[in-house]
């Protein structure tokens, strides 16, 4: 697909039906996120600019134009680590254009172009699966632990008002070669909390632990959950967060069957994994929660455990941005380079794109 008809597809999320395409309208449009520390879509700033290199990576993941004369830059911030950024402003940004006529790069006011970081839900959606392990050994020793740990959890991930790009979806595990939906897919904070407040010790009928089924189940879950959500033009996003407190005691799948289902899984997926006391296998669960993982030594620690991977899992989420200017350049200019810097005082980065002003007028707000 070129990116003429990816650019169509955004017609659904934007008043204004006319988008011309930001870039080569003959590149073919990848929907993977950039979540490496490269610059994606982007390209260093040019010399000219005279910028230090700096410590914080914007990662272009989309970009378009919208008439009379919108520019729109969807990224990533991280360091250079791949750290995620999240929580930055408009006014943290400097915008600097370059027609045809310049030599260098002009600084556009961020006040008089109206720019500002809009809600990035209109091309991004993400969704959480939450796979907790409810064999015998947590049920009959942790189970209020979990509850209170996976509450906190939900409340931090869930926006405080419902979102309908922001979802969740609660699956457990036993020792059954299935995994057990608890709550479907739902972007309603209070239905997840009623779901796993619903749970209680006779909810298994298998004492044993299938970790490594649970592990492929959930991928392919997420993988499922990404086609889809990009299938109408959005970019989609999925994070699987296990919890267990043991190893795989069923062995119906191997090891490296989740291991490779994990690493080969699609680039828009992260992978979280929580472990509980002395039984766990932590170079296991390090490699299945790939992204980040995080263990706890006693049953006390759990809520603590659940929000650090909370704090992890929304930092990832929130460090993409859908920034937005009213460019001064018309129709006619033809193509035109622009660079974006961020500066938040005490960390700097910046990346460079280019743009097509054709239809360009004024009026844009």
């Amino acid at each position: 697909m070129n990116m003429k008809n990816f650019l169509k597809t955004f017609s659904v999320f934007f008043v204004l039906s006319l988008l011309v395409s930001c870039g080569n309208a003959d590149d073919d449009v990848n929907l993977d996120l950039n979540i490496g520390d490269g610059l994606g879509k982007g390209q260093e700033v040019d010399d000219c600019l005279g910028l230090e290199q700096g410590d914080l990576v914007l990662s272009i993941q989309e970009q378009f134009t919208t008439l009379p004369g919108k520019v729109s830059v969807f990224f990533r911030v991280s360091d250079t680590s791949g750290n995620p950024v999240p929580g930055l402003t408009a006014n943290q940004f400097t915008i600097y254009e370059q027609g045809r006529n310049d030599d260098c790069f002009n600084t556009i006011s961020t006040s008089e172009s109206s720019a500002r970081i809009s809600p990035n839900s209109q091309i991004f959606s993400n969704n959480t699966l939450l796979v907790l392990d409810l064999s015998n050994s947590v049920l009959s020793s942790s189970l209020d632990e979990l509850k209170l740990a996976s509450t906190s959890f939900i409340d931090a991930v869930m926006p405080s008002t419902s979102q309908e790009s922001v979802k969740m979806a609660i699956y457990w595990f036993d020792g059954e070669d299935n995994l057990h939906l608890l709550n479907e897919l739902t972007s309603s904070k209070s239905e997840l909390v009623a779901a796993v407040d619903g749970i209680t010790d006779s909810i298994s009928n298998d004492p044993s632990t299938d970790l490594y089924g649970a592990v492929i189940k959930s991928t392919d879950i997420a993988s499922d959950l990404v086609k889809k959500s990009t299938a109408g033009g959005k970019i989609g996003a999925a994070s699987v967060v296990i919890f267990t407190d043991g190893t795989d005691q069923a062995s119906r799948y191997t090891e490296d069957a989740a291991l490779k289902k994990v690493n080969e899984a699609n680039a828009n997926i992260s992978f979280f994994s929580i472990g509980l006391g002395a039984e766990i296998d932590t170079q296991v669960l390090t490699a299945i929660g790939k992204t980040a993982s995080v263990f706890a030594q006693n049953k006390d620690e759990l809520e603590r455990t659940f929000r650090d991977i909370s704090e992890k899992v929304s930092e990832r989420a929130n460090s993409y941005y859908l920034f937005e200017y009213c460019s001064p350049k018309r129709d006619g200019s033809g193509e035109n380079n622009l660079a974006i810097e961020l500066n938040t005082g005490s960390r700097q980065g910046a990346v460079q794109t280019k743009f097509n002003a054709s239809g360009f007028t004024g009026g844009c707000e």
